[in-house]
């Protein structure tokens, strides 16, 4: 928590200096953004990647932290000080970016409840397979259904935890919602796990 605090000190107090540390071709508007997910997008613990997350689904996510719809300490006095072109641009040039290369990565996603939840869901419980929204290998469908592959298991957690507490839009007919509150921790943490662990959009390779 300390470390959020400092970092949004800093992004609020000192927009000018983040901005001179855009990556090249980025707008200036993403200086703050590299603070926290890093200059090509990479992101790493609570933070998610934003390189291969669609257009459309960067600029939705923005807007609902600007009005906050999204509930998030951090990102709501980011993305309500940028008026709706920079969001924009934000998101245009973020979309844009290529995936890193992941180093040696974690190797194969781990058997066990999360592969279960991923690959079949649990349909006593009605629980659909996450891939039926998301995609195989967790590489995403359109722009509602964003990648899960290669996200930070902490980022991944925390999202579905934001879903069951209602501090998150439940997107497309309320199924976050409605998936979230049928998890339980372990659960949680099972799943997270699995797609954490499976290269990220835009990598070779489906589980």
């Amino acid at each position: 928590m300390a470390r959020w605090l400092v970092i949004l000190g800093l992004c609020l107090l000192f927009p000018t200096a983040f901005a001179q540390q855009s990556p090249g071709g980025a707008p200036a508007a993403a200086g703050s953004c590299v603070a926290c997910h890093g200059p090509e997008g990479q992101g790493s613990g609570a933070y998610p990647h934003l390189v291969g997350l669609g257009e459309a689904y960067i600029r939705r996510q923005l807007d609902a932290f600007a009005s906050g719809e999204r509930a998030n300490a951090i990102m709501k006095p980011i993305a309500s000080g940028l008026s709706e072109s920079q969001r924009q641009a934000v998101a245009a040039y973020f979309s844009g970016l290529s995936p890193v290369p992941a180093d040696a990565a974690a190797g194969a996603p781990p058997d066990g409840p999360g592969r279960t939840l991923a690959l079949h869901g649990r349909w006593q419980q009605d629980l659909p397979a996450c891939v039926q929204c998301h995609g195989p290998g967790g590489q995403g469908i359109g722009e509602d259904f964003p990648p899960l592959a290669g996200q930070p298991a902490a980022y991944l957690e925390d999202q579905l935890k934001a879903w069951r507490a209602g501090n998150r839009p439940a997107g497309p007919q309320g199924l976050m919602g409605h998936i979230a509150e049928r998890l339980d921790e372990d659960d949680l943490k099972a799943v997270a796990a699995y797609f954490a662990a499976l290269p990220a959009a835009g990598e070779a390779g489906d589980d």
